[in-house]
C-alpha cells in the first residue's frame, strides 16, 4: 500500500466501520478464488523447443 500525499489545506478523514458478516464472507470467498487462480497460473510450465542442428 502506498503513501497518499495530502494537498495543502485539505485533510482526509477515514472512517473505520466494522465489517458485516456478509462482507467478511464475500472477502473470504474472493481470497479463496484468487488463491486457486494463482495456483493454476504457477503450475503451468514453459516448454522449450529444441532445434536440431544439421551438419
Amino acid at each position: 500500500m502506498g503513501l497518499i500525499k495530502e494537498p495543502k489545506n485539505v485533510d482526509f478523514y477515514v472512517l473505520d466501520k466494522p465489517w458485516t458478516v456478509e462482507e467478511k464472507k464475500e472477502l473470504s470467498t474472493f481470497i479463496k478464488l484468487r488463491k486457486v487462480k494463482q495456483q493454476k497460473r504457477s503450475t503451468r510450465t514453459v516448454t522449450k523447443v529444441r532445434r536440431k542442428v544439421t551438419v
